[in-house]
């Protein structure tokens, strides 16, 4: 029977973290990601072996901020479906800017300097694989998790929790 994971009666992350647990790899698709919702499962995702078939495979599509898509709205210019290299490679570099000041946004205690010390050493460990959604707006939110298991191979999770703290909990 599906459950509505609500984050005030049931939250997501308890569930999550027991299915990372019983899992070996998992591609999540999210609109936002944060240093403070990763090392909530970062432990678990520690104990995969890494590469290829055996990691977390992260999809983000940040969202644009509201004054931009007005004037994405609103310009004279034809809006293009396929962005040309050099607008890739801005997008990218500002999404990166971004992403940055997302993960360290409030005031960084030494827990979460660990924690991001865990994710450069996960990354590099091909533990975890970051890509960039930059076509378009990605609002979608899905965590699969693939497990050793005939009868239930692949618990998927599907609805409006990014990967950020307040997303997977009340917390905040």
């Amino acid at each position: 029977m599906p459950r509505i994971f609500d984050n005030i009666e049931l939250k997501l992350l308890p569930d999550l973290q027991s299915a990372i647990q019983a899992s070996y790899r998992a591609d999540f698709c999210v609109g936002y990601f944060n240093l403070r919702g990763w090392k909530e499962i970062a432990n678990r995702v520690d104990e995969w072996q890494g590469g290829v078939g055996h990691c977390v495979r992260l999809l983000v599509g940040m969202q644009k901020l509201p004054q931009e898509e007005l004037h994405g709205l609103y310009s004279f210019s034809p809006q293009e479906d396929e962005l040309d290299n050099p607008t890739k490679q801005k997008l990218k570099k500002r999404l990166a800017e971004e992403f940055k000041q997302q993960l360290t946004l409030g005031a960084p205690t030494n827990n979460d300097e660990v924690s991001l010390q865990k994710l450069a050493s996960q990354l590099k460990e091909k533990k975890v694989q970051v890509k960039l959604f930059l076509r378009h707006t990605l609002h979608a939110k899905l965590y699969l998790l693939f497990r050793e298991d005939n009868f239930n191979p692949i618990i998927g999770y599907l609805g409006s929790s990014n990967l950020t703290l307040g997303g997977m909990s009340s917390l905040v």
